[in-house]
């Protein structure tokens, strides 16, 4: 790719220059020989415009004021935000793929301002290193808060990168710094034990992190969320709260409620839809073929692959026109729910209690 085709893929998608970040933190390569196998790679339904934010500079960011004092900075694939103060800066997460270009923000934004530009204090949305893993670059001076759940799981991790908190909280904290208040609040487990709500009253700004994706049906497997009954109930939490900005930690572009009723209108199709699968889906073909070989894997893949499957189309086809991705990721967000189905709720289909 030439340095030209480069810069446009860069305005039409915002997204272009944090590639090679985000492969490497996902440790893949991106060999030459690559775009040989461009040919080999699916094809996928075009974004809707009103998916896409705005595009990055040359350094491969977009810094903007939310409102007030509050900034958000993106790569197009992950987000923080920093609020500016008459004693210096407060950041909300510090992703790898932004890395040092949250610093370069910090400085274009302050220095235009006329406002300190040092970094006193760095909040922690929960533990997961894609979201807090550049912590390191401000050093050992400042005071990072977290909740109490953050701080067990990073000392377990003993990573580097993402220094323990200084300062945890359980339930509700409020962080007063410059004239500036931030409240953080824990509404027990949602994407993580530890996921906490980071609300700026002055910006009428919320930030809540792997939970909503503005323009964007949720990442794979429902955000990897470890607790889905619950990553599914803090979407009526995020619409109880006070807001009218959301920063949703991924992607290109800031939140509306619109968007929040949207995504929970997407998840209470694609629940609906499991449900019924799995109460109408003959089992009978896979036990059938893999039973008399005693292979109960192939089984249950099967059986589990193929309603996932089954309950995605109805709700890919509805959303593809509304929401980036319905292609992309609706298929193992039915396997997500498929599997809570079975363990958190019971619902076992052919592998119930047998009468």
């Amino acid at each position: 790719m030439t340095s030209s085709d480069r810069r446009a893929f860069l305005r039409r998608a915002s997204v272009a220059a944090a590639v090679p970040a985000a492969a490497g933190l996902l440790g893949l390569g991106l060999p030459r020989a690559a775009s040989a196998a461009a040919d080999d790679l699916p094809d996928y339904a075009p974004v809707p415009a009103g998916a896409l934010g705005p595009a990055v500079n040359e350094s491969g960011y977009f810094v903007d004021r939310v409102r007030g004092n509050l900034y958000w900075v993106t790569d197009g694939f992950y987000q923080s935000m920093f609020l500016t103060t008459t004693e210096g800066v407060v950041v909300v997460d510090a992703p790898p793929t932004i890395g040092r270009n949250l610093l370069r923000a910090i400085e274009e934004v302050t220095r235009a301002r006329r406002r300190p530009s040092r970094v006193t204090h760095l909040v922690y949305s929960h533990s997961h290193a894609d979201h807090i893993g550049a912590a390191s670059i401000f050093g050992s001076g400042v005071i990072r808060v977290a909740h109490a759940e953050t701080k067990r799981l990073l000392k377990a991790a003993r990573d580097g990168n993402r220094p323990l908190p200084t300062v945890t909280f359980d339930d509700r904290h409020e962080l007063r710094v410059g004239g500036e208040r931030l409240v953080l609040s824990h509404h027990g487990p949602n994407h993580s034990p530890d996921n906490i709500f980071i609300q700026v009253p002055s910006a009428a700004t919320l930030m809540v992190v792997d939970v909503i994706f503005p323009g964007w049906v949720p990442f794979k497997n429902l955000a990897e969320s470890q607790d889905v009954p619950a990553w599914i109930a803090a979407h009526d939490t995020v619409l109880a709260t006070s807001w009218s900005t959301l920063i949703g930690g991924h992607l290109g572009r800031l939140g509306t409620r619109s968007d929040v009723t949207l995504q929970r209108d997407y998840m209470r199709d694609l629940s609906a839809s499991t449900r019924a699968t799995i109460g109408k889906l003959d089992a009978t073909p896979f036990f059938a073929e893999y039973g008399p070989t005693g292979n109960a894997w192939a089984v249950f893949r099967s059986y589990l692959d193929a309603a996932a499957e089954q309950a995605a189309a109805p709700v890919i086809a509805k959303y593809s026109r509304l929401l980036a991705g319905a292609d992309v990721f609706t298929t193992s967000n039915a396997t997500a729910l498929v599997n809570s189905a079975r363990i958190d709720q019971g619902i076992l289909g052919p592998f119930g209690i047998h009468p």
